[in-house]
């Protein structure tokens, strides 16, 4: 496929919107504090990343989305709108977790759109082994992911994603790994430092690496894509996932 690669991600609270090339160059993006509310601009959004690249909706060649952890709110409006646009267009789907491009983002210098994706693998090769990518999970809890980053520049999980309760702390015991902490104020400056590197390069993250399983042709079920819950959204039974009052308000 020679279209764009459509890329969206609303698992923080700034939503993500960009269109790539096949090979991984960033051709465009728009990202905004969405806070809680990500879908009021979420097409919109698109149709300005389509224009400002000159393409339209029907030269998309795939739909990149970011599948979290994150916001349980947010990671649903951006799975619904991606799958939307992949169903309506009938095209291939790609879900890419939120940590691992932030992890791969992080630890590589900022480029421009239009630059070769070349440049940003260089920066990642040279950059940390290990990363702890750290988000909100609710007012008290907090996800943490860690996640390998290999000599080539791919990245992935080097273990599950874990839930830490209110209270503990997410950072510890974490070797030489670099620190990302994203939407936490309370995080050591360095490590809020990488998690807003982090979410300044999450656009050209999600293309690079969308492409890179699209050029393996590894693609996602439609039908059985969903976010990466580490817990239930509250109010969701485990065993039946019928609606239900939650005893714990954080």
């Amino acid at each position: 496929m020679s279209g764009p690669l459509l890329a969206l991600d609303t698992a923080t609270r700034t939503a993500v919107v960009a269109l790539g090339t096949p090979e991984g160059a960033l051709m465009a993006s728009e990202a905004w504090r969405a806070g809680y509310v990500h879908g009021e601009r979420l097409l919109e959004a698109v149709e300005r990343v389509l224009a400002r690249a000159g393409r339209r909706f029907g030269e998309i060649s795939a739909v990149v989305v970011g599948t979290g952890p994150g916001a349980f709110t947010g990671l649903r409006v951006g799975l619904a709108t991606a799958k939307g646009l992949a169903y309506g267009l009938e095209r291939p789907i790609l879900g890419i977790e939120t940590a691992l491009a932030l992890a791969r983002a992080a630890t590589r210098t900022e480029d421009r759109a239009g630059d070769p994706p070349g440049r940003g693998r260089r920066a990642a090769a040279a950059a940390p082994r290990r990363a702890l990518v750290v988000l909100p999970a609710g007012p008290a809890d907090r996800y943490a992911v860690p996640v390998r980053l290999d000599a080539d520049g791919s990245v992935r999980l080097e273990a599950a994603p874990r839930l830490v309760v209110g209270g503990s702390d997410p950072f510890g015991g974490t070797g030489d790994a670099l620190l990302v902490a994203v939407d936490l104020d309370e995080a050591p400056l360095a490590a809020r430092s990488a998690g807003e590197r982090a979410l300044r390069g999450l656009a050209r993250a999600l293309v690079e690496l969308g492409s890179a399983r699209l050029a393996h042709g590894e693609v996602d079920d439609l039908s059985e894509l969903g976010p990466v819950y580490v817990t239930l959204p509250r109010g969701i039974r485990a065993r039946s996932g019928e609606i239900a009052w939650s005893r714990d308000l954080r």
